[in-house]
């Protein structure tokens, strides 16, 4: 089968198509035969040695999000069958509550093998069922985005109908947490600094936007639109100087969700007191979280938004199209031309 290893992490041409030996599930494992992968930009940064945690090998299998079919099963493997459409789970041993302390030694695409192969072997408590309804491009962009999105907004306190959900930018997290948040009845409002996305965004439902390009003090704009209120969640993807603002929007007892911190970024401790919001980091979120997405998922008949699809020879040209950060959504690659 053939595989794209990360390679020495110096810039985004450093993934290698290699063939290796078709993998066998050992006892409680599972063999799978990818469909598709998405890409986060953690792929970027790990491409650049910029995310901050090693990777057990150059030859660690690249990218963390994706989705397939079982195809063989390990021995004592209860959970599955032959035939099962599932996905990894991006900790695969954080099943329910809090975050294991080790939860950087069980990484896909890290501290261990991503899922970009023809075929990867997970353990089988490692693996979710994908939704019915989605194809396995859709599903292999919930694994980091989808979860994260999900996190954010029911993670630490229940997202209700009516509130207020402030997403900032236009990459696949907000993507997901502003589709989420309409399909509970909440309202939306996002971020860019280019008009032309904001207008896709609209498209996708009852979204207000803001131009941070014509509107820098974008906070202040956020307290206009709520009346004074401000956002009672608001999902901080980690833009130069954005943390501050995001602070300055939240609503008295509201949820900042972090998710990345550009460096020589600070918080404005005086900022917190006086709106008494609880800035929260996250390490994308626990198997039990992704069952619920994809039950919520059902129910609500989400589709995520694919901005492009690559071949999986095109796999580098994903990652540096991701790098240009143009998409809206998710970028996907295509591993076995399959989309049902």
């Amino acid at each position: 089968m053939r595989a794209y290893e990360i390679g020495d992490q110096s810039g985004l041409d450093t993934w290698k198509l290699v063939e290796r030996p078709d993998p066998e599930p050992g006892r409680g494992q599972v063999a799978i035969r990818v469909h598709a992968v998405s890409l986060n930009f953690r792929d970027v940064l790990l491409a650049s040695k910029g995310y901050g945690f090693p990777v057990h090998s150059p030859q660690a299998i690249a990218a963390s999000d994706g989705a397939g079919e079982i195809i063989a099963i390990g021995e004592g493997v209860t959970r599955w069958e032959v035939g099962d459409r599932v996905a990894g789970i991006f900790v695969q041993n954080w099943f329910g509550g809090r975050q294991p302390d080790d939860a950087f030694d069980n990484m896909l695409s890290g501290s261990l093998d991503g899922m970009l192969a023809e075929i990867v072997v997970l353990d089988q408590q490692g693996v979710v069922a994908i939704p019915e309804h989605m194809s396995y491009r859709e599903a292999s962009t919930l694994p980091v985005a989808g979860v994260t999105a999900w996190n954010a907004l029911y993670g630490l306190k229940a997202l209700q109908p009516g509130q207020t959900v402030l997403t900032l930018g236009t990459g696949g997290v907000s993507i997901f947490a502003a589709q989420i948040a309409l399909a509970a009845g909440a309202r939306v409002i996002t971020t860019s600094s280019k008009e032309a996305k904001l207008v896709q965004v609209r498209k996708l439902g009852a979204i207000e936007t803001i131009n941070t390009s014509t509107t820098p003090q974008w906070s202040k704009e956020v307290l206009r639109l709520t009346g004074g209120m401000g956002a009672d969640y608001v999902v901080e993807t980690g833009a130069p100087g954005s943390l501050v603002q995001s602070i300055a929007s939240a609503r008295a007892g509201g949820i900042v969700s972090l998710l990345g911190v550009p460096p020589g970024e600070t918080i404005n401790a005086l900022s917190l007191l006086q709106t008494s919001a609880i800035v929260r980091g996250m390490m994308v979120g626990s198997r039990e979280m992704f069952e619920a997405l994809n039950a919520f998922a059902g129910i609500a008949r989400l589709h995520p938004i694919i901005d492009s699809v690559f071949g999986f020879e095109q796999a580098t040209e994903a990652l540096k199209a991701l790098a240009q950060g143009n998409h809206l959504g998710k970028i996907v690659v295509d591993v076995s031309g399959r989309q049902a």
